[in-house]
């Protein structure tokens, strides 16, 4: 069982201050850490973590950053061989600001260089043994492909769709399991309430779809019916990749075959817990670490 994951990868510098400085000041950092992000490669590195093979497919440069993003991916046991690096290329890398008291963080990213994954490069080792394709529709063309050769293949596909982008429309209709931020709802004029989402997200096609809603939990909407799980309440150090976490705790648990909302209540606890640690990648935990969670909180995990 491999759990196949598309999309962008990202070199990570987070930096922790007390306030964010304002103009032409200056702040001393507290803890100053560098490692892996993207959305869909932080997703295979929790899914990994978890106990699960994972294949990813994405494209770096042939910098410093797009080494250091392959050795950590590769560190977690992630089979990155169609991991593409692009001669000439810059890595994508951010910079991350996080307050010490709250989480709030704030983000300054360089885009990639090198072209985007093109969908004759998904070639069909990528696609051996897949039981599970997870992407974030950031590369258009190649997302796309993925989705339609998944479902071709028979392969339930999840879609991570952060905002509106071109083609995120399309793959919303072709997936399985929508998993949404709250912004892509905003950006289709959701006004908040529980009635309208069920009626966006019928309106999308995915049998499945969910809302993320940071500290206010989640929304799902499968069956004609509409699920609230809660988020469980900690004190966050950063919420960097809290999100990217949470699919990869729904992935596990949808593989487990657990039930619904109890592979959406662990992946809310994966989630949590990714919060207590600075960054996206480092705070991804593992199965015992999201099981005493849950069963400190009277929470059983699921044995199936």
């Amino acid at each position: 069982m491999v759990v196949t994951g598309l999309g962008q990868c990202c070199w990570d510098t987070l930096a922790e201050v007390e306030e964010y400085p304002s103009p032409d000041s200056k702040a001393e950092s507290g803890q100053w850490v560098e490692q892996g992000g993207g959305p869909a490669a932080t997703a295979l590195v929790t899914v990994a973590r978890l106990g699960l093979q994972c294949r990813f497919a994405g494209v770096v440069g042939d910098d410093a950053a797009g080494a250091l993003i392959r050795h950590a991916l590769h560190a977690e046991g992630i089979d990155v061989t169609h991991l593409l690096t692009r001669p000439g290329a810059a890595s994508q890398r951010a910079f991350i600001m996080v307050e010490r008291t709250g989480g709030r963080r704030t983000i300054v990213w360089q885009r990639p260089t090198g072209a985007h994954l093109a969908p004759a490069e998904l070639e069909e080792p990528f696609w051996s043994g897949s039981a599970f394709l997870h992407l974030d529709g950031l590369m258009e063309e190649a997302s796309l492909h993925g989705v339609r050769e998944a479902r071709r293949r028979g392969i339930p596909v999840m879609v991570d769709a952060g905002r509106m982008r071109p083609g995120m429309r399309e793959l919303a209709g072709l997936c399985d399991y929508l998993v949404a931020a709250e912004q892509f709802l905003l950006d289709l004029g959701w006004n908040g309430s529980e009635e309208h989402f069920a009626r966006l997200a019928d309106g999308l096609g995915a049998p499945v779809a969910t809302v993320t809603l940071g500290d206010r939990g989640s929304l799902t909407r499968h069956g004609g019916t509409t699920c609230h799980v809660p988020a469980f309440p900690v004190a966050a150090l950063d919420t960097t990749g809290a999100g990217d976490v949470f699919h990869g705790g729904y992935l596990f648990g949808l593989l487990r075959g657990w039930p619904l909302r109890e592979a959406v209540v662990f992946a809310s606890a994966a989630a949590a817990l990714s919060c207590l640690h600075l960054g996206a990648q480092r705070g991804a935990p593992r199965l015992d670490e999201v099981s005493r969670f849950l069963v400190d909180r009277g929470i059983s995990v699921p044995s199936a």
